[in-house]
């Protein structure tokens, strides 16, 4: 890498984690620039997934006040991300790199529909809520919802955009608590699906070295100012860059 190479690397490396630790999109920061840098796709991947650790656990410690009390869910909920991501992992380097390469336009693509989708979600998870009686409020984690966070643990093993989306959706379709508690929960997944995927690769994959050593310094300071101020940040300013940087991405892999 040349040295603004790296410079762009680690500044997305901090952008990806503070916007983890708040909306859950940061691979499509990280993941275009690595392709820019010349990584292979699967390689940029590994790389990104190992580098955002860092990020995923200082994120979840910023959220340590919302988990608490929340133990036994989150423990539970870890075991099918644990499964999950292990499995999305396997596929990604038991599928020849081909088949990667045509389906991650699709995969970003319809990250980017999750985000713009967003606000759209939130507010249809709040409306049905809010139109249960309170005695009827949802607190057990019931098989519908450990499938199918275990299920979106596969997507994020396999290639970790907006997985954090995905798993707010479920958990706000079928769990009643409020949203930040939520968002604890999420950052915990993540760092447990990236952690599982990236000891994966460690050992059956290849890695930039100096892209993970970047991406993970600059995640792990991003997760926790994330954490700690990403409240002020705007969503709609947040989202527009995210879809920017993705669209971005699509046009790149299309044209490679």
């Amino acid at each position: 890498m040349t040295p603004w190479e790296m410079v762009a690397v680690f500044a997305a490396g901090v952008g990806a984690g503070g916007i983890n630790s708040v909306v859950g999109s940061g691979t499509l920061i990280t993941f275009p620039v690595l392709l820019a840098t010349g990584l292979p796709p699967v390689t940029a991947t590994v790389s990104n997934a190992l580098g955002l650790i860092p990020g995923s656990i200082s994120g979840a410690i910023g959220y340590r006040k919302e988990l608490r009390g929340q133990g036994k869910r989150v423990l539970k909920l870890s075991a099918g991300a644990l499964v999950g991501g292990l499995g999305g992992a396997t596929l990604l380097l038991t599928l020849p790199s081909t088949a990667f390469e045509r389906i991650v336009p699709t995969l970003v693509g319809l990250a980017l529909v999750l985000v713009v989708l967003q606000p759209l979600i939130s507010k249809k998870t709040r409306s049905r809520r809010e139109a249960r009686a309170e005695g009827s409020a949802r607190r057990d984690v019931g098989p519908l919802l450990l499938l199918g966070l275990t299920l979106a643990s596969v997507y994020g093993g396999y290639f970790a955009a907006a997985q954090g989306i995905i798993y707010m959706s479920l958990m706000g379709m079928l769990l009643d608590e409020p949203m930040q508690r939520l968002n604890g929960i999420k950052n915990v997944l993540a760092a447990v699906v990236n952690s599982v995927a990236a000891l994966f690769f460690l050992f059956a994959a290849h890695f930039d070295w100096t892209a993970v050593v970047l991406i993970a310094v600059g995640s792990a300071l991003g997760g926790m100012t994330g954490a700690a101020v990403g409240r002020r940040f705007s969503p709609t300013a947040l989202r527009a860059l995210i879809v920017t940087v993705g669209t971005a991405a699509i046009v790149q892999l299309v044209l490679r």
